[in-house]
């Protein structure tokens, strides 16, 4: 309006139409460097979304933001809207169902929603847990054995000793006469007359008896399935087998007491990274979790061409083919049989 007013009505027609392309052509480079290192722009940040890189997640940079630019602003005013349908078009048609139009395949960029995912709360059985149920833990009674015939213990009352014909009075230095009769008992000897038969030898134990199963043993039956195992890759070179906690970082270090299974290390060139940036381990059920440990510029979970920043401090589970960005740094998980 100002260059209409000042320029052209005052027969400037030519400095008012180049004060408008030169404002048209600032405005559109201001907004290509701000899609270029951030990612969007106010119409996307407005709509939330945002147009990163197909390979790595970050932004695209201003070389391929203002060739996207370019593409755009050539296909609107000198073709009369044609060149947008046309963008629309191949968006549409798109062979890997992800809305990716020509412009898109060319900066090797993609459009990604980054609203925040609502996030269902799982409702809690009312039951007793699967843990502690002890009707899905299938007990196994041991095999009632045979009794094992043990001594009795010989009872307290005195044994009858045999009547003996009367002896003279005993002399001083003489023993007590009871000693060497007491020394002849044995232990467990019956006061009452021995059976007719004597007792056979218990019968040998099946072998399902002699294992470790006894009756003061439960035997939980467990399925022998194998926990899936997943390796870690990341943009740097590293790659390797998740087998317990690993911490991610410029220079990750344990808290006390942590039992930590590997330290990954990484160089950030833009020191996007933070000290002790994220977790992730296998869980007892054999997914992979990951979890931000507040770091300063936050992680990203990449899956499918979506993106969805992780909230600090809550686990997140991966599958196979998700890719995570802690700062400028990106690893891919891939699941091993």
């Amino acid at each position: 309006m100002v260059a209409w007013r000042l320029l052209i009505d005052r027969d400037h027609v030519g400095a008012g139409v180049a004060v408008i392309l030169a404002v048209v052509l600032l405005v559109g480079l201001g907004f290509s460097v701000l899609l270029g290192l951030r990612g969007t722009s106010p119409g996307k940040a407005a709509l939330g979304l945002r147009v990163v890189s197909d390979a790595t997640g970050a932004p695209i940079g201003v070389p391929a933001a203002l060739l996207r630019q370019l593409v755009l602003g050539i296909s609107t005013l000198p073709t009369f809207g044609l060149g947008v349908a046309t963008l629309a078009w191949t968006a549409v048609m798109d062979p890997g169902r992800q809305r990716r139009g020509w412009h898109d395949h060319l900066t090797h960029g993609i459009v990604v929603d980054v609203r925040p995912i609502p996030e269902l709360v799982e409702e809690t059985p009312s039951g007793p847990r699967h843990i502690v149920n002890l009707t899905a833990m299938r007990l196994v009674p041991a095999p009632q054995a045979a009794p094992v015939p043990t001594p009795s213990r010989p009872r307290t009352r005195t044994p009858q000793q045999p009547q003996q014909p009367p002896q003279p009075p005993p002399l001083p230095p003489a023993a007590p006469p009871a000693a060497p009769p007491a020394r002849k008992l044995q232990i467990g000897e019956p006061l009452v007359a021995p059976p007719s038969t004597p007792p056979t030898a218990p019968p040998p134990l099946p072998p399902a008896a002699m294992g470790p199963p006894t009756a003061e043993r439960t035997v939980i039956r467990t399925d022998g399935k194998a926990l899936a195992r997943w390796r870690v890759s990341f943009d740097s070179g590293e790659s390797f087998l998740v087998e317990g906690l690993a911490l991610v970082g410029r220079r990750p270090e344990p808290r006390p007491g942590e039992p930590v299974r590997h330290l990954v290390p990484l160089r950030s060139s833009d020191m996007s990274l933070s000290k002790t940036h994220a977790q992730f381990q296998v869980a007892a059920d054999g997914v992979l979790v990951v979890m931000d440990r507040g770091s300063t510029n936050g992680s990203i979970l990449l899956r499918q061409g979506v993106t969805r920043e992780l909230a600090a401090g809550k686990p997140t589970t991966l599958v196979d083919g998700d890719r995570v960005r802690f700062g400028d740094r990106t690893m891919t998980v891939a699941r091993e049989a």
